[in-house]
């Protein structure tokens, strides 16, 4: 353990990333006999939300240098998008605040739009996120109603692919730069074409060479005397 580890990990739903660090680490710890004093440094290379599942990587001992090269990877997720409708977070956290008609939606006019947020772009955050604003989470602030703007970004959207369409709910593909919010993808999607979105499910295949098909459950990391 010294040298240090990279550990790819399937986050189930509703667990935070610090959640599944913590777990990792506690069983780290009990499993390691070469550890000081049972101590185990162990941190992710880039949050997932609670609502999101998928590939979260954690870094051990050594390797925790690594996390900041493995950050600004490339990703790929897959997901639903639903339109019709918006929620202030953007995603299933929060309550519908606002109805849409969609009946003019057709397949090839989503596919269309997909193409127009190819590329590079300004993205604004949503508000319920992590972003700093004066110095404190945005979604702290969203949570009490303060009002507040949020500075976009650039970001790069390499691939927005519309797998399937089944109005309300379309099927997507995306591969995009570090920083970029997928929520706000759905949400801008459903403005561009004047009918609401949100964003209804989300998993992250991939970032930069690793993948999801290689990561270990949960369910893993409760039998100690399995992690070597």
């Amino acid at each position: 353990m010294n040298t240090g580890e990279i550990i790819l990990v399937n986050k189930p739903l509703r667990w935070t990333s610090f959640d599944v660090v913590k777990k990792v680490r506690g069983s780290l710890r009990r499993a390691s006999a070469e550890t000081e004093g049972g101590k185990v440094k162990v941190g992710h290379a880039g949050t997932l939300d609670p609502l999101a599942t998928g590939l979260l990587i954690l870094c051990t001992g050594a390797m925790t240098k690594k996390i900041a090269e493995i950050q600004s990877s490339e990703k790929e997720y897959t997901g639903i998008i639903v339109f019709g409708a918006t929620r202030p977070s953007y995603d299933m956290e929060t309550e519908v605040d606002n109805h849409f008609n969609y009946d003019h939606l057709t397949e090839e006019k989503i596919r269309a739009a997909a193409l127009h947020f190819t590329g590079e772009q300004l993205q604004t955050p949503p508000a319920h996120s992590a972003v700093k604003v004066g110095g404190v989470r945005a979604y702290k602030k969203a949570r009490k109603g303060q009002q507040f703007e949020i500075a976009p970004k650039k970001v790069l959207i390499k691939e927005f692919e519309i797998v399937s369409v089944q109005l309300p709910e379309v099927t997507f593909r995306v591969v995009c730069s570090k920083g970029t919010y997928i929520r706000s993808l759905a949400y801008d999607l459903g403005n561009y074409l004047e009918s609401g979105a949100y964003l209804a499910g989300l998993c992250r295949e991939r970032i930069g060479e690793y993948q999801l098909k290689d990561a270990c459950n949960m369910d893993f990391f409760k039998k100690t005397s399995e992690i070597q």
